[in-house]
């Protein structure tokens, strides 16, 4: 690594983690303020408050992040351009865009530290703050997700179910109704009906149930049985124990199962999926916001003039990060698809980033 790579990735690193312990000690002091007289009434104690709040750093650190390496970036290439470092870094034949690299690997791997903290440490930090909160300060009873009611199922072949209840501990259902449908003819092919099913040896024992077949609207089939193992039921226990965690507390993979299991029971995903995306697409934003600040190192402008210049890739990067929460809203209201609403700002401001970058004098 030449002494150019090793100073700036010192310089960089060193003001990032300058920049976000101040963020850090900033948002807690804001946070203590505003919640720790809530949490005292509630009846934590010291050790389960500095709990709560230690639980809440992996929160703070994927939300500051790209802030975090925006600001450290301006004030880096302010310094550069003040100093005329930049002006010796092109003395020396090395092109700025050259000189900066370092920063897109730094960048690279910020991203993909946030991703890693997103997937495996930030699920498992806000599911035990909200458990520690909600259960051993407030002493509520934890949410049970095994006994479930008025269910309404969609199955693969065009068939509704209604389910009057479900017992997750047993694995069984009350009041089953099932109704196949025609959608070519809008008519009903089949109707089952049963009092109870059973899980049992990986298939449901259904008791007291009637199947009904129609043609042309007509009944031309049926059928009693006070007790069958038929495979009538397109559906598991598992379907039925929904996780109502937020998608912070869930891994990639756990809320692509949970988004498959609200679509089986028919209800939206829009902001589901949308957050799936955005697991993916948000920490790249780490790496983007880089395109905006290298410019000012190439500035040989008065010091007023930096200070514009400081304030426009300011600007320019917020804006950034507004335009994904408000494309993200739209993709939660499913007014684009979900994954426009996480992709389309990064594909967006990687372009005009790049035009930045281009633009800069060497």
């Amino acid at each position: 690594m030449r002494i150019i790579d090793r100073y700036i990735t010192r310089e960089f690193l060193k003001t990032y983690l300058i920049i976000f312990f101040s963020f850090a000690v900033l948002f807690i002091v804001i946070d203590v303020i505003d919640n720790l007289p809530r949490l005292i009434r509630s009846g934590a104690s010291t050790e389960l408050a500095a709990l709560y709040y230690l639980l809440r750093l992996p929160y703070l650190i994927v939300l500051t992040s790209p802030v975090t390496v925006l600001l450290t970036g301006l004030f880096m290439m302010n310094s550069l351009s003040k100093h005329n470092e930049s002006v010796a870094i092109r003395a020396a034949g090395l092109s700025i865009k050259r000189s900066m690299m370092p920063l897109f690997i730094i960048g690279f791997m910020i991203s993909l530290g946030i991703a890693v903290i997103g997937e495996y440490l930030l699920p498992y930090a806000e599911s035990r703050r909200s458990y520690v909160y909600n259960v051993q300060i407030k002493g509520e009873e934890p949410e049970d997700q095994m006994l479930k009611a008025r269910i309404h199922y969609q199955g693969k072949a065009n068939d509704f179910y209604y389910f009057g209840f479900f017992d997750g501990y047993k694995n069984t259902l009350r009041i089953i109704d099932l109704t196949k449908v025609d959608y070519e003819t809008n008519q009903i092919l089949e109707h089952v009906t049963a009092a109870s099913a059973t899980w049992l040896d990986g298939k449901w024992i259904i008791e007291d149930c009637e199947i009904r077949r129609f043609v042309g609207g007509k009944q031309v089939y049926s059928q009693y049985y006070p007790r069958t193992d038929l495979a009538l039921l397109d559906v598991e226990p598992k379907d039925f124990v929904r996780i109502t965690k937020k998608t912070l507390s869930l891994t990639f993979f756990e809320l692509q199962d949970y988004i498959k299991r609200l679509e089986k029971l028919g209800d939206s995903t829009f902001r589901e999926r949308t957050d799936l995306h955005m697991k993916l697409s948000f920490p790249l934003t780490n790496l983007i916001v880089i395109f905006f600040f290298i410019p000012i190192a190439t500035t040989n402008v008065r010091s007023k003039g930096r200070g514009w210049v400081f304030m426009l890739g300011l600007v320019v990067c917020f804006a950034y990060l507004i335009v994904v929460r408000i494309i993200q809203s739209l993709g939660y209201n499913g007014i684009i698809p979900p994954v426009w609403a996480a992709w389309l700002p990064n594909i967006v401001f990687t372009l005009l980033g790049y035009a930045f970058l281009q633009k800069a004098e060497i």
